[in-house]
C-alpha cells in the first residue's frame, strides 16, 4: 500500500552533531531515533563548513538538492565533489568527513541504512513521459522534485516537490509528468 509523506508534514529536528537542522522524510521504524533506525531518508540545509556526524554501523548516500555544491573529505576515500547534476554518493556513515561548500548554502537529500541489516540505492530520474517503477525485493521511495502524479493500485497520487511516496516493492506503480518532465529521486531500500 502506498504511503504519502507531505513536504509541509516532514520532521524537523537538530543534526546529531548539533551544527544544523535535518528535515526527516521516513524512519524506519516508525518513530525510531538517530541511535536505533533501520533506514532513514532526510534531507538538511548546509549553511557553513563544517563535519557530518558520524553514525557507527551506518552506510549513507548524499545527492545536492539545490546550492551550487559542496567538497567532502571522507576518510580512505579523499575529496569528493558533489552538485546537483553529479550522481549521488555513497559512503561508510562512520567515516569522518568534513564538508566544504564550494558557493553559499546548499540542501542535500540524505539515505542511511543500517550495515549488515538493509541496503539501499539513490538515482536521480527525469521522466518526459509515463515511466514503470521496476519492481524492488523492499521498499521504494520516491521523492519528487517537481510536481508529478504516480499511478498506483490505489489510484493516482499527486506529488508537489519534495512530498514522497512510499511504496511496497511488488506494488506496481508509473511516475506521470505534470508538464514536460517530471524530475525525481528514486530510493530502493531492501534486506541485506
Amino acid at each position: 500500500m502506498a504511503r504519502l509523506y507531505r513536504n509541509s508534514d516532514h520532521r524537523r529536528m537538530p543534526w546529531k552533531n548539533g551544527g544544523g537542522e535535518t528535515v526527516e522524510v521516513v524512519v524506519h521504524p516508525e518513530g525510531a531515533g538517530l541511535a536505533d533506525f533501520g533506514w532513514r531518508v532526510s534531507m538538511a540545509t548546509v549553511a557553513s563548513d563544517g563535519p557530518f556526524s558520524v553514525f557507527p554501523g551506518i552506510d549513507r548516500t548524499l545527492a545536492v538538492l539545490s546550492g551550487d555544491g559542496m567538497a567532502l573529505s571522507i576518510e580512505a576515500l579523499g575529496e569528493q565533489l558533489l552538485k546537483p547534476e553529479t550522481t549521488p554518493l555513497a559512503f561508510p556513515a562512520d567515516a569522518p568527513t568534513t564538508a566544504r561548500l564550494t558557493g553559499g548554502p546548499i540542501t542535500d537529500l540524505n539515505v542511511m541504512t543500517r550495515r549488515g541489516v538493509f541496503q539501499h540505492t539513490l538515482v536521480h530520474h527525469v521522466a518526459t513521459g509515463s515511466e514503470a517503477l521496476p519492481a524492488s525485493p523492499g521498499e521504494r521511495l520516491l521523492l519528487a522534485l517537481a510536481p508529478l502524479g504516480v499511478s498506483t493500485a490505489e489510484g493516482l497520487v499527486g506529488l508537489q516537490p519534495l512530498d514522497a511516496l512510499v511504496l511496497d516493492g511488488g506494488e506496481t506503480a508509473e511516475v506521470l509528468p505534470v508538464g514536460e518532465q517530471a524530475a525525481f529521486y528514486l530510493v530502493e531500500i531492501s534486506p541485506a
